[in-house]
């Protein structure tokens, strides 16, 4: 998406992301947490994307960035992905959901909720989901896990994936808890958008602050979620990443 620049100088300008996390299981295929923008974006952003949004992220309309498409290029079937699991359903989260039409798509239910409550909008878009999608919806449950309320599995899908609620940004936003080996990353999406929000002594970023508050639905709720998320990386050592940040996101490529 548009270019922006760090708050720390040691640290270049760069294009701004919304990345996917691919993870391969013994017995439930392919699943992917996030679902990008997908290959109708690209191919009529007009019809599929709010213009207001688009004017304001400037996303590239790369064909070969879409999820289906990087899924390919690794050597994978994307018919294999059997699962998608999403943080929020935010046009740059949910885009790529017609490009698998058979997997089941999980997601929290006040978030299924919302978007079906609010689309057209300039987050939700209804052509994102048109096709019919096989919706698993989940409630907060009353596990815990590392101190973080409400931890969900997920039907059909190993113990080493959990939904944990993080709302605040959306209605039903939530972070995607994947085990990986010994430890656990925890794909945060839109909980935070930079990288230093994270540190012990706090920074935003200027612009990226400004798209997070237009867009939150409960700063309070937001602002506690990620204190809970700095405390889960420092004292608990969860590797947290965000959705949107290039510079994080480089370290984990």
């Amino acid at each position: 998406m548009r270019t922006i620049d760090a708050t720390d100088d040691s640290l270049p300008a760069a294009a701004a992301v919304c990345h996917a996390l691919l993870v391969e299981t013994a017995a439930s295929g392919l699943v992917l947490v996030e679902a990008g923008l997908g290959q109708d974006d690209v191919a009529r952003p007009g019809e599929l994307l709010d213009a207001e949004w688009a004017a304001a992220v400037e996303p590239a309309l790369r064909p070969a960035e879409t999820a289906v498409r990087q899924v390919a290029a690794l050597g994978y079937d994307p018919a294999d992905v059997r699962h998608v699991v999403l943080t929020h359903l935010d046009v740059d989260h949910s885009g790529g959901l017609p490009d698998f039409p058979w997997a089941r798509v999980h997601v929290m239910a006040a978030e299924l909720e919302a978007a079906l409550a609010e689309a057209p909008s300039r987050r939700y878009r209804p052509g994102h989901w048109a096709h019919g999608p096989d919706w698993a919806t989940y409630r907060p449950s009353r596990e815990s896990w590392y101190g973080m309320a409400g931890a969900v599995p997920l039907t059909g899908l190993p113990p080493d994936f959990l939904l944990i609620p993080l709302g605040g940004h959306s209605r039903g936003h939530a972070g995607v808890a994947v085990r990986d080996g010994a430890g656990w990353l925890l794909h945060a999406g839109d909980a935070y958008f930079y990288h230093r929000e994270l540190d012990e002594e706090p920074e935003v970023h200027p612009l990226m602050d400004i798209l997070q508050n237009s867009s939150q639905v409960d700063a309070e709720l937001r602002l506690a979620n990620r204190d809970r998320l700095r405390a889960l990386r420092h004292e608990h050592g969860v590797e947290v990443v965000s959705a949107h940040d290039p510079w994080e996101y480089a370290r984990h490529t």
